[in-house]
């Protein structure tokens, strides 16, 4: 039988749930073009992250913010290279922990733990709006960063009177070529895929970059236009139009990749399909 997908191609940017992702969309029919944008390493350099881990296990730290499920599996996998892992849950266990959107929070629960409070928002602005009522005179906040500093963040932290102790416990490089990318690119300007699906801003980020470094912005600009373009949730979208690219497909809450699938079957089947 064939599913609801059936002739349609979907382009996928995520590296880590590739797999997973590619699979739920083929049991529905669809043809799945693999385009890994970025993969997800460990911090080259481990001592700032075991620095980080030791001052936690010190109970340094009044808070926790966590910005991504990601970087709590990275420092629990730091934390049992070093020993530490037990140490490390106990001390989380005794500390204020904000989590923004989710995926943290998944994380926490397999470890028995749950977030003090959860960000009404799943950004930079909702960890603030969570942290806006809390004491944080004198208080020293430890934050997992992703990709990059956080500088709205921590200036939010310090004007409040806080100490931040930040971490960036893995980085992000490119897991496909440049050739891959710019055959996307092709195959995106000549109508050969129905939807391209981004999961984070670093994959949207990347394909840019190499549209730039090959030349190619028109091209994409112009396969963007002519392509249905998903994002996982609100925060990515934003960034996609921030870049100036149209987003048609987007959850307005569940930003799992199981609803997202669900929503590009529903625009996908519609009478606007």
């Amino acid at each position: 039988m064939s599913g609801p997908l059936e002739g349609r191609t979907i382009a996928l940017a995520e590296a880590r749930q590739l797999e997973e992702l590619a699979q739920m969309l083929e049991s529905e029919g669809a043809t799945v073009l693999r385009c890994p944008m970025l993969r997800i390493l460990d911090a080259p350099d481990p001592v700032p992250v075991l620095n980080w881990l030791h001052e936690l296990c010190a109970d340094r730290f009044a808070y926790v913010v966590l910005m991504t499920g990601e970087a709590l599996r990275r420092l629990l996998h730091f934390a049992q290279s070093d020993g530490c892992r037990a140490a490390c849950i106990a001390a989380l266990a005794r500390t204020k922990i904000i989590t923004r959107g989710p995926k943290p929070g998944q994380v926490l629960k397999e470890i028995g733990l749950a977030p003090t409070r959860i960000a009404p928002t799943p950004t930079t602005e909702g960890v603030i709006a969570a942290l806006r009522g809390e004491p944080l005179q004198g208080q020293t906040v430890g934050v997992t960063l992703y990709g990059e500093p956080n500088p709205t963040l921590e200036q939010f932290l310090v004007s409040a009177g806080a100490q931040v102790r930040s971490v960036m416990p893995y980085i992000y490089a490119p897991a496909t070529e440049d050739d891959r990318v710019a055959d996307l690119i092709a195959r995106l300007e000549s109508g050969a895929v129905d939807v391209l699906l981004f999961t984070s801003s670093p994959q949207v980020d990347r394909l840019y970059e190499v549209a730039e470094r090959r030349g190619l912005h028109h091209a994409l600009r112009n396969g963007l236009e002519r392509t249905r373009i998903a994002a996982v949730g609100p925060v990515l979208a934003e960034h996609l139009r921030q870049r100036g690219a149209r987003v048609d497909i987007c959850p307005e809450q569940g930003f799992v990749m199981k609803n997202l699938v669900q929503h590009i079957k529903r625009a996908l089947t519609s009478g606007a399909a």
